[in-house]
Order: C-alpha cells, then sequence, then structure tokens
C-alpha cells in the first residue's frame, strides 16, 4: 500500500500483518479520492476504525490541514504512527488510541470536520451505530460529508430516518462508499 498522490505521493506504508485490518486497496482509495480532491484542501479529517491509517495520510499528502485518527489496536497504532513519520505528517496528525464512540464522544465540542470516513469492520453494525451517534453531534462541519465504507450486503436504508441524504453509492467488486450528509 502506497500513498497515490500529493506531498507524500509514492511513499510505501506499513500495514499490520494478517487479518485484523483490510487495508483500502490503492485502486479504489485512487477512485475515492478523484471524487473528493477539489474539497480537501485545508480540511479536518477525521480517519475512524484508522487500521494502518492510509486514508487519513491520503488526505493529509493532498491537502487537508489536520487528520484524526481513531484506532483501537495498538499494533494499528503503531503501524500509524509509522507511517505518519515516513511521510513527514505527524505534525498534522493526531491518534487517539481507543473505542470509536470514546474518540467521538472526547472530540465533542472541541472541532469539527469536514470528512468523516469509517471503515469498520463489516457486519457488526458499527456503521449504523456511529451513524446514530453523528446524527446528534456537533462533530460533522456544516457541508461536511460522512464516507462509510462497507460490505456490498450494507444496507443503508435506514439514514434517511437519522436524519441524512445519501448523495452517492459508489460500488467496487468487493465493497462500496456510501457518501452521507445531514439534511
Amino acid at each position: 500500500m502506497r500513498v497515490i498522490a500529493g506531498s507524500a505521493r509514492r511513499i510505501q506504508l506499513k500495514t499490520l500483518e494478517g487479518m485484523d485490518t483490510r487495508p483500502t486497496t490503492d485502486r479504489i482509495k485512487e477512485t475515492l479520492f478523484n471524487m473528493i480532491a477539489p474539497y480537501l484542501y485545508d480540511c479536518k479529517f477525521l480517519d475512524l476504525f484508522s487500521g494502518s491509517g492510509g486514508i487519513g495520510i491520503e488526505a493529509l499528502s493532498r491537502g487537508a490541514e489536520k487528520a484524526v485518527f481513531v484506532e483501537k489496536n495498538p499494533k494499528a497504532m503503531s503501524c500509524i504512527k509509522e507511517n505518519l513519520k515516513r511521510t513527514h505528517l505527524e505534525e498534522q496528525g493526531t491518534t487517539m488510541i481507543m473505542d470509536v464512540m470514546t474518540a467521538l464522544y472526547k472530540l465533542e465540542g472541541t472541532i469539527q470536520f469536514d470528512y468523516i470516513f469509517m471503515d469498520p469492520p463489516y457486519g457488526n453494525e458499527l456503521e449504523r451505530k456511529v451513524l446514530e451517534y453523528l446524527a446528534d453531534s456537533d462533530l460533522l462541519a456544516e457541508g461536511g460529508v460522512i464516507i462509510v465504507e462497507a460490505s456490498l450486503e450494507t444496507d443503508f436504508e435506514y439514514v434517511e430516518e437519522l436524519g441524512y441524504s445519501l448523495i452517492k453509492m459508489k460500488k467496487y467488486k468487493t465493497n462500496k462508499h456510501a457518501f452521507l450528509e445531514k439534511v
């Protein structure tokens, strides 16, 4: 896995061995960032269930002002910190080694994010739990976008009930990205 574009372009990122995380492939990451690149400059980016940090680091490399990485696995967090150092982006990156729900609560009232990206473990409905929390939260800036990476089977029919609009769904061979905004 590598950084696709920006200041850290082509730098290889360290990933965890084994099946504890599933890094977003370079091809999917490139497609995602081609869609949001024009809006990244100077934005604040929240990377939930960060894994090795590839998504948040890509955002920083492409001009995001700040990225917060939330990951509860200590080995994964070591990867994130090493990758931030490798890419010389540690000044703009903040790491939080804790459960995502705890991190959201701690961040409340301190910052607003233009993008909130999450790639939770599949099949546990963690994305729904996070979306339920964010529906009544001020963490998403006005005009901000939530991007959920999920399995192809994940159903997002409930999001309107929570006060979101599904603005785009991008499907790939193995997974999909749902783009949401608050109504």
